[in-house]
């Protein structure tokens, strides 16, 4: 229902407030979001200073914290200062964002537009021009189909440090941090490099039998939680197909086709949310090595929704472990240690 009616700004009312807003809490929050999109000076500027060609990731997890240093209520851990701390953080994610790719490429950072929406001034940040209807949509529901997934590995990690009491940034730094890692939030750029690798429909069939014999992965593929098909993929799916033909370009979209219904024949494993916004944020205009900067943007509601659940009702996280090392010896001194 999300995805087929509701905004990215509605979302993320619904995790933080748990309801969704009636129209005048809708408009109070988006004036919230608008109000906090413009960056502090001393981050673009700290942002001016990285070396070309770093990842993005590493980017944004340093610009993070950055921006931390320059929040009068960073400290302040009362829950209305986390509540807007967590409005501060949705809002000024993208507009970090969007600032990372254009200094990667020479380009000057965009400043954000209040009469847009969030999906809407990301997308016109990042590329200087406000997007097609069909993009907006696009974007809108990339953020909301990736706004919160239960106790996956970054929001855990945000999770066990904000139970420490430690602060919102550095709980959302932490979270960067695992999402950085290629087993959690790298699947749909290595989804994009195998749609170039593979380059035609024709070469699906060849390519997954020859991942078949060397016994490799297909990206994109399978869920640790989904068994069946994803159901956040379809409406990807969807929009990927409608982008295709604004582009006048259906390559990428044929061969994702193709691949989807070889490898589900191969393995019996349905595509997940990754594989299909590979090729959506492709025809997009979204590099492949900004991936998941884009999944931290969306995300960035539900870690900050679970940091706000953690505090409520706190105890620190210290998971039990068993040990299976050596077994119990005395100390030998060092002169018969052989």
């Amino acid at each position: 229902d999300l995805a087929n009616f509701s905004t990215f700004e509605e979302t993320a009312y619904l995790l933080l407030k748990g309801e969704l807003p009636d129209q005048k809490q809708r408009a109070d929050f988006n004036t919230l979001l608008v109000h906090h999109r413009e960056i502090e000076p001393q981050v673009l500027h700290f942002l001016r200073t990285l070396p070309r060609g770093i990842p993005p990731m590493t980017a944004l997890r340093s610009a993070v914290s950055v921006s931390g240093a320059y929040d009068p209520l960073a400290e302040d851990e009362s829950p209305a200062a986390n509540f807007q701390k967590t409005i501060r953080l949705t809002s000024e994610m993208t507009t970090i964002v969007a600032a990372i790719r254009r200094l990667s490429v020479g380009l000057e950072p965009v400043s954000p537009r209040a009469d847009l929406s969030h999906a809407g001034n990301f997308l016109y940040m990042l590329n200087g021009v406000a997007p097609s209807s069909d993009a907006e949509k696009a974007m809108d529901l990339i953020l909301i189909l990736h706004a919160e997934h239960g106790l996956n590995a970054s929001t855990f990690a945000a999770r066990v440090i904000a139970a420490t009491l430690s602060d919102m940034y550095s709980s959302v730094t932490g979270a960067i941090s695992a999402l950085k890692g290629p087993l959690h939030g790298g699947a749909n750029t290595e989804v994009l490099k195998t749609l170039m690798q593979v380059g035609t429909v024709e070469n699906v069939i060849p390519w997954v039998e020859g991942v078949r014999a060397k016994k490799g992965k297909f990206m994109g593929f399978g869920h640790a939680v989904y068994k069946v098909e994803d159901p956040r993929a379809a409406h990807l799916k969807e929009l990927s197909r409608r982008l295709g033909i604004e582009t006048s370009n259906t390559k990428w979209y044929d061969i994702s086709i193709a691949m989807e219904q070889a490898v589900l024949a191969s393995i019996h494993k349905h595509c997940n949310v990754d594989f299909y916004s590979a090729s959506l944020q492709h025809y997009m205009g979204i590099p492949g090595d900004l991936f998941t900067c884009i999944f931290a943007a969306s995300r960035i509601v539900g870690w900050c929704a679970h940091v706000l659940e953690q505090l409520h009702d706190n105890k620190i996280i210290r998971p039990s472990s068993n040990y299976v090392g050596p077994a119990e010896r005395k100390y030998l001194p060092i002169a018969r240690r052989v």
